[in-house]
């Protein structure tokens, strides 16, 4: 079966049954318990359970079959784990794939749908807090997130604009940005550029850098590695310390900014096709299931949900040497500075 069938699929619809036997339960929730179910769902039977109650999935009926919200989620989630349908079908042998694919795509929207709710940046009050968070790490006061950006694999669309999506180490892919807190929640994100484009262009572009620009969330700023220009309110490392205190502000820096990064971590073991690439042709869809992926891991951060088991390796994209000049070229430098001399000297 092609993966690209879920999105080729109008937008799915409970089917009613025509019989009048009462259905059969379809009922996958109760075949594991304990580490098994972590590992194969990524998440626990009591977050699991949570999640479907606050979608409210509605049921679904195939053959006198009832499937119900949670087993509707377990499917997304098995979806989200592997990346393949061969796989989610491999384990749902009464199930027919059309209905396993519209499934997928009724869990992926109603989870991208909260969005607005859950991913979003930090009122002025939170912000204290937030910024609290971050000082207790390293001792770099005032942030309000730290930022960054993530390849996500796609498989080539083909076309005059395929190559758009060729990131720098040859695959293609969506170039994905989000800011996060201290406790690694997504605060910000963007989904929707290609991976040839920089990290600095999506930046800059966004409304995020904009709300910046005007001074929404002065004093407060983020803080971004050698990939960005240095800003007043977006602060990177030095990148030829002279002194002491900028080599303390440096180790601080690191060590606040570093949250992002295990934050992306958390993420693709989280939902692991993430990490092993989405293979499903139609572009909106893929953006579709990478935000739902994100509220999937933001709705297991305020439920206290534990980190996902560790059996991915995941890749880490750090900065080449090439890129690595990039902030030296700001001239945006005096809250760097001072923020050195004053805290870190």
């Amino acid at each position: 079966m092609s993966l690209s069938s879920l999105s080729s699929l109008s937008d799915p619809e409970e089917v009613v049954s025509t019989g009048r036997r009462i259905p059969d339960r379809v009922n996958i929730f109760d075949e594991h318990d304990g580490e098994v179910f972590r590992i194969r769902y990524r998440l626990s039977k009591v977050t699991a359970l949570q999640i479907s109650e606050l979608l409210d999935l509605k049921p679904v009926t195939q053959r006198n079959k009832a499937i119900d919200g949670i087993t509707q989620l377990l499917i997304c989630l098995r979806f989200f784990a592997t990346g393949s349908f061969q796989q989610v079908l491999g384990d749902l042998v009464n199930i027919h794939k059309s209905i396993v694919c519209r499934i997928v795509q009724k869990v992926t929207r109603k989870l991208a749908d909260l969005s607005s709710a859950y991913i979003k940046m930090p009122d002025r009050q939170e912000l204290r807090r937030v910024a609290e968070d971050f000082y207790e790490i390293a001792g770099f006061p005032r942030v309000a997130g730290a930022l960054d950006c993530t390849h996500i694999k796609i498989v080539s669309r083909g076309g005059s604009l395929a190559e758009l999506y060729r990131c720098r180490k040859g695959y293609f892919s969506i170039n994905v940005q989000a800011v996060c807190n201290a406790s690694l929640k997504i605060r910000d994100l963007i989904v929707r550029w290609p991976g040839s484009v920089h990290d600095s262009t999506i930046f800059n572009n966004s409304h995020l850098c904009a709300d910046f620009e005007r001074g929404k969330y002065s004093p407060y700023h983020l803080l971004g590695d050698s990939r960005y220009f240095n800003k007043n309110y977006l602060l990177t490392p030095f990148l030829n310390p002279q002194k002491s205190a900028e080599e303390a502000y440096n180790k601080s820096h690191i060590s606040t900014r570093n949250t992002v990064e295990r934050c992306f971590g958390v993420l693709k073991r989280r939902c692991p096709c993430l990490e092993k690439g989405i293979t499903l042709k139609k572009t909106s869809t893929i953006l579709q299931v990478i935000v739902a992926c994100v509220m999937l891991h933001n709705i297991c951060i305020e439920l206290n949900e534990v980190d996902p088991p560790e059996d991915i390796e995941i890749s880490v994209d750090s900065p080449n040497i090439g890129i690595l000049s990039i902030s030296s070229q700001s001239t945006n430098s005096a809250v760097r500075a001072a923020l050195a001399n004053s805290v870190f000297c």
